[in-house]
């Protein structure tokens, strides 16, 4: 009998550990989840939470900033542990933070960082590499020229980190006179539909003398692509992207786009249940590095991206198994 006792309590230590979740609640808040990209970081991060334990509750602001602030707050009234919150914009976030804070609730950002609030914790990849990979790839590729830059959304801190990476790679060139900047536009939500105004605006402008688009993620560049296409230029104007979406990977294969910078999803949605459930445990998850947001220096977690070329297609998001070869190469 004193066997069986001390086995039954080694369990329920066990359970009560870091491996297990019980009774945590975590409210997830996506930016928006009619982007390919976070319906990807939604399945894995949710998959791996509730392997743990965790109950899981979503929700899309589908582009809306207040939309998001309502879901915080529906999430807070949920009584959940903690927050995962991919923000639409994370600079009005501050205030319904608060509300989260006063409710003993934690908060993750999620692949984007908060500013001016008190969050416990960033996820991320280094989003400045991101934008020196885009722009390396494109000068290695097309080294003078005209480039067309198009950034991401105006509202997300990323866009600017993207930014601010290729203009490292692309200022010197461009201090050189070997690259002219005919145009520089930011695209609203993301969306491939104004990407697209935007560069069939672009190619009047400028009488289809474009060589490069610096554009910053892959529904950007297919919105791009469109126009591009309209106009025969597609596969003869270089362009960047971001986040491997299965249709830019094809693009890629077949020679419309340059390349894109593949973001091991797997390990941030991964990493990110684990540390959401840690923080519900009331736990201090281990750091890599720490960011300033405004109000304090945010402990973080930064994963390594990858550029992505049709040379490296196989080893990279098919090994990964990112995506299947037949997928990509159908």
């Amino acid at each position: 009998m004193k066997k069986l006792i001390t086995l039954l309590c080694t369990a329920l230590i066990a359970l009560s550990g870091p491996a297990f979740a019980k009774d945590i609640k975590v409210g997830m808040v996506i930016d928006d989840l009619r982007l390919e990209r976070w319906q990807k970081d939604r399945d894995i991060f949710v998959d791996k939470a509730e392997s743990l334990g965790a109950k899981v509750y979503v929700q899309s602001a589908n582009g809306n900033e207040q939309t998001q602030i309502s879901q915080i707050e529906n999430m807070i009234s949920r009584g959940v542990d903690v927050l995962v919150i991919i923000p639409t914009n994370g600079e009005v976030l501050s205030n319904v933070i608060k509300e989260a804070k006063r409710d003993g609730i934690n908060v993750l950002a999620y692949d984007r960082l908060i500013s001016n609030a008190d969050i416990d914790f960033y996820l991320s990849f280094d989003n400045e590499k991101v934008g020196e990979m885009q722009a390396q790839s494109l000068v290695d590729a097309k080294p003078s020229g005209k480039y067309f830059l198009m950034g991401g959304a105006p509202t997300d801190n990323n866009a600017k980190l993207f930014r601010q990476g290729q203009m490292n790679i692309l200022q010197p060139k461009i201090d050189s006179g070997a690259v002219e900047v005919v145009g520089d536009q930011w695209v609203d939500s993301w969306l491939a539909e104004n990407a697209l105004k935007i560069m069939e605006n672009a190619l009047t402008a400028n009488h289809n003398d474009i060589d490069v688009v610096v554009a910053s993620n892959d529904a950007t560049a297919g919105g791009a692509i469109q126009a591009l296409d309209a106009q025969g230029l597609a596969g003869k104007v270089l362009i960047s992207g971001q986040d491997a979406d299965l249709a830019a990977v094809r693009r890629i294969v077949d020679g419309t786009q340059t390349m894109t910078v593949y973001k091991p999803i797997t390990a941030l949605a991964t990493r990110a249940a684990e540390i959401a459930v840690e923080l519900g445990q009331q736990k201090t998850p281990a750091s890599n590095a720490s960011l300033n947001n405004g109000v304090k220096d945010v402990p973080s977690w930064l994963l390594e991206p990858v550029a992505v070329t049709r040379t490296n297609l196989k080893t990279t998001v098919i090994a990964d198994k990112f995506h299947s070869e037949q997928e990509v190469y159908r």
